[in-house]
């Protein structure tokens, strides 16, 4: 018995790894070719790598070795787009449950909610630029364009697949409207609507990178706008690194979120991740 538990204990630690090989085989394959055929687009990865020290993480201990330049740049960032998911989750998961509550709106607003669902939300940049102007309020405009869709599309995908037969049971019980919607509805869409936030805060991502390069005087995009015009390729990778690192730890937070709101529900496959 023991030492079946020791070999399960070992394979248990040894899976990670097993999961990353492909990751440290392209890693390699990337300085060996960079080493191997130099120029300044395309450094090796342990040249990035100490940038990405020297830029980010040259601060003091008190501050988690964190830079100033990396507060500089991070904070704005992350301002933007916390105020647009906030707002991209409150009008997403309303206009959802809406939509999927009442044929009349969706009939009404199902075509545009597609439409908008599938244009390239970067082509608003001009339009958006000229109502805002340079301003915070576009950034936070268009990371919650880019991300309202999808949190809605799955939102009403889940409040439209609620189990009729808990409707019924709840309706037979005489919950209000709001005990409807707080004890049966939301909570059975809640997987839905969490795979919608997780996947839009990767497209917010992206739009908060897109939309600083044009209209913003600091952030991370802006970071790499400037390191870009300025010849400084290896800091630029730096800046990539660092947007990489910030999408897998926003990545991870909302995993851990999801596990201790949703232990109800056992995930596998893509979701597990």
């Amino acid at each position: 018995m023991a030492s079946t538990r020791s070999t399960a204990s070992r394979a248990g630690a040894l899976r990670p790894l097993a999961n990353l090989w492909l990751l440290g085989v392209l890693l390699v394959a990337w300085e060996i070719y960079a080493r191997a055929r130099p120029t300044i687009f395309f450094p090796p990865l342990t040249s990035i790598l100490v940038q990405f020290r020297q830029d980010w993480l040259s601060g003091p201990p008190a501050r988690a070795f964190l830079s100033d330049q990396f507060w500089t740049a991070v904070l704005p960032s992350m301002s933007r787009l916390a105020q647009a998911m906030l707002l991209a989750l409150v009008l997403g998961v309303a206009g959802g449950v809406l939509v999927a509550r009442s044929p009349i709106i969706r009939d009404m607003y199902s075509p545009m909610i597609r439409f908008w669902l599938a244009t390239p939300k970067v082509v608003l940049l001009p339009v958006a630029l000229q109502v805002f102007g340079v301003s915070e309020a576009l950034n936070i405009f268009v990371i919650f364009f880019g991300t309202v869709w999808l949190i809605m599309i799955n939102t009403a995908d889940g409040v439209g697949g609620v189990n009729a037969a808990w409707l019924r049971s709840a309706s037979s019980m005489r919950l209000s409207r709001w005990q409807l919607y707080r004890h049966v509805i939301l909570p059975a869409a809640a997987p839905q609507i969490m795979a919608g936030v997780r996947v839009s805060i990767g497209v917010g991502l992206i739009m908060v990178i897109v939309s600083e390069f044009y209209a913003t005087t600091a952030g991370v995009g802006y970071e790499v706008m400037r390191f870009q015009e300025t010849f400084s390729y290896l800091q630029m990778w730096s800046a990539f690194l660092l947007i990489a690192v910030i999408g897998l730890v926003l990545n991870l937070a909302t995993a851990l979120l999801e596990r201790r709101t949703l232990r109800w529900q056992r995930r596998t496959g893509l979701g597990a991740l």
